[in-house]
Parts: structure tokens; C-alpha cells; sequence
């Protein structure tokens, strides 16, 4: 989904300055601390110019600093790509890197409080119940069938394409064919999102795809719960697509 937001003046105004604040207080405790702080790549406003490319942008960042700072007028994170703080963090020191509020937050509204929102025990009791499922010989012999099948189906449209000299969009057919299995095997549902065969569930893989950009859209989105508040604009659409 291609999603763009356009500033009023006012608004550009009020954000750059909130933006200018918060460097030149970061810069300033920094220097009556005289700690070492990882480099500052960008601000909320990087993100937000770089959003359509995203993942291009954050990738870049990532060669170029391996751990860094984005600042935005409330919150300042680091971002990593070393291996050392990688296995710290997700094995080493796990229980001491939640998801936290604020990202809870952010993603409540379209994933709820399951296993991808949660911290502490919700998410063991979560991961445990999911574990437990997925170790059963059944269920694995039955998502191994489900998913060579798909993965045929997904040879099948890569084939027609190359024959008929055809452009196609790999992503989109990956995202769908892991939703069209993960449908089958966790609710027994027939998706069929790849092929279109069923309208319903062309439509949900849409509303999908589009709510995944829209609820990632509030990390860079400083006003995003009073456009949820007033039911316009980004929010809006989450809403109709969350409703799908």
C-alpha cells in the first residue's frame, strides 16, 4: 500500500521545532554527563520523509552505523545490528527487553493483546499454549501438507508469469501464500488470497496488507491518537480496515 501524509505549515513548523528541542537537550545532557551515546542517524521527520522505502532506509542506516539513535520530540531509541547486542538482547538478556507500553500502544488496536503486543507473563502463557500446539506430531504433519501445498500453488502463478513474460510482485505472493496457510492451519479457513478464488478473502488479505502499513504508519505519526480520536485521516482507514 502506497501511503503518504501531507503536512500544513503549521504543522512543519510546530514539528521542527519539538524536533530542535529535543536534539539540542539530547546534545546538551550529553555533554554535562559526558557519556558516550551511540550516533544519531536521523529524527521522526527521516522516518517519515523515508517511509515508502522504509525498509531500504532503516537497511542503510543499519551498513552505515550498525547501532544509532533516531530522536523524535518525545522518545529516543537505538537501533542495532550487531550480533553481540542482536544475542544479548533476544537470548542472553531477554527478559529485560520487553515490547514496553508504547509499543503496546501502537499495535493494541489491530493485534490485540496476543503474543506480538504482550510482555511478561501474558506473553510466556501465550508462547507456552503455542509451543504445546506446535509440538504435536499431528498438527505438524498437517501444516507440512498445507504449506507443500500452497508452495505449489505459488510455483504454479511464478510459472504462468515467466511463460507469459508477466510482471509480478514476489512480496505480495509470499505475503499471501504464508497467510493462506496460517489461515488453513490455525482456523481451518480456505483464504485462497493467492489465487482470488474466494472474494472474502481477496478482500481480508487487502484490508490486511493495508492495516500492517497503516498501524506501522503511527511510529512516525506524532498525531495519530487524535486522528483516531477524531475518526479521520490514517486512523480512519485502520479502522475500515481493521473492521474487514
Amino acid at each position: 500500500m502506497d501511503f503518504s501524509y501531507s503536512f500544513t505549515f503549521t504543522d512543519l513548523v510546530l514539528l521542527l521545532s519539538l524536533i530542535s528541542l529535543t536534539f539540542f537537550t539530547a546534545k546538551l545532557k550529553q555533554k554535562q554527563t559526558k557519556n558516550k551515546y551511540h550516533p544519531v542517524a536521523g529524527t521522526i521527520i527521516n522516518l517519515l520523509l523515508n517511509f515508502n522505502r522504509l525498509h531500504h532506509y532503516m537497511a542503510d542506516l543499519a551498513a552505515k552505523y550498525r547501532t544509532y539513535r533516531l530522536l523524535s520530540p518525545y522518545r529516543s531509541e537505538i537501533h542495532t545490528s550487531e550480533p553481540a547486542n542482536v544475542e544479548y538482547i533476544l537470548k542472553t538478556n531477554f527478559d529485560n527487553y520487553g515490547k514496553g507500553e508504547y509499543n503496546h500502544s501502537l499495535l493494541r488496536d489491530f493485534f490485540g493483546e496476543g503474543i506480538f503486543t504482550v510482555d511478561g507473563d501474558k506473553w510466556r502463557q501465550q508462547r507456552k499454549a503455542s509451543s504445546y500446539e506446535f509440538s504435536t506430531k499431528v498438527l505438524r504433519d498437517f501444516s507440512s501438507v498445507v504449506f507443500r501445498k500452497n508452495v505449489a500453488r505459488l510455483a504454479n502463478i511464478v510459472s504462468e508469469a515467466a511463460i507469459s513474460n508477466d510482471t509480478m510482485d514476489m512480496q505480495d505472493l509470499f505475503l499471501k501464500s504464508t497467510l493462506d496457510s496460517i489461515f488453513k492451519v490455525a482456523f481451518g479457513v480456505e483464504l485462497d488470497s493467492m489465487c482470488g478464488s474466494n472474494v472474502e478473502g481477496k478482500e481480508f488479505a487487502t484490508a490486511f496488507d493495508n492495516a500492517s502499513v497503516l498501524v506501522v504508519y503511527r511510529y512516525v505519526d506524532l498525531f495519530w491518537k487524535i486522528k483516531r480520536y477524531l475518526n479521520i485521516g490514517s486512523e480512519a482507514a485502520l479502522k475500515r480496515n481493521i473492521k474487514v
